[in-house]
């Protein structure tokens, strides 16, 4: 029945979300590794609007410990660097007058397990995320039953949703055991 079809292609379609979004906040978590995207959550106070840091300078890797701000503007080195001491990542910002440095310090085992453990719950918050997506697509079936779908067809569409929801949540312990052996790499 075409409406079944739709609801499942509608529950493939929403699994794309959670796992773009835990890829993107696991990308944030810091290996050790120095990365650009470490500094997207900073903003800087750009003539009275609170800007993106990326959108005022231009972040890059000099190295794998060192990260390099260069601003467009020379007088926003300071509120760059008020800006990153003011995000509470733990970096220390050092400004030579022309550019900014940041070097990341090697992360110690404690702080290893600290991030380790948020890798946990950002899968476990993603998981959350992908079971509501399977009330909601198991819901739409049960009406779909009450407005005249056979129940067999109703059974089959429920299995075949579980198949996306099961492969959904497998990717989702794959990238957290992938970025939780990164960040105990050292």
């Amino acid at each position: 029945m075409e409406e079944l079809e739709l609801v499942i292609e509608d529950t493939k379609d929403r699994m794309n979300a959670p796992l773009q979004r835990l890829d993107s906040e696991l990308s944030k978590l810091r290996a050790g590794k120095a990365s650009p995207v470490m500094l997207e959550s900073v903003r800087v106070d750009y003539y009275g609007t609170m800007t993106p840091l990326n959108q005022v300078a231009n972040v890059n890797s000099a190295d794998a410990r060192t990260l390099v701000v260069q601003p467009w503007e020379k007088k926003m080195i300071d509120p760059i660097e008020k800006a990153i001491m003011v995000a509470n990542l733990g970096l220390t910002p050092i400004n030579d007058g022309q550019l900014i440095r940041i070097s990341i310090p090697v992360l110690t085992e404690e702080r290893r397990k600290e991030l380790c453990k948020q890798v946990r719950s950002e899968a476990e918050n993603t998981k959350v995320v992908i079971r509501n997506i399977r009330r909601d697509a198991n819901e739409m079936l049960k009406k779909l039953q009450k407005d005249g779908l056979a129940e067999d067809m109703a059974k089959d569409g429920e299995a075949q949703i579980q198949k996306i929801i099961d492969a959904a949540i497998v990717k989702v312990d794959e990238k957290a055991a992938a970025k939780e052996a990164d960040i105990m790499k050292i």
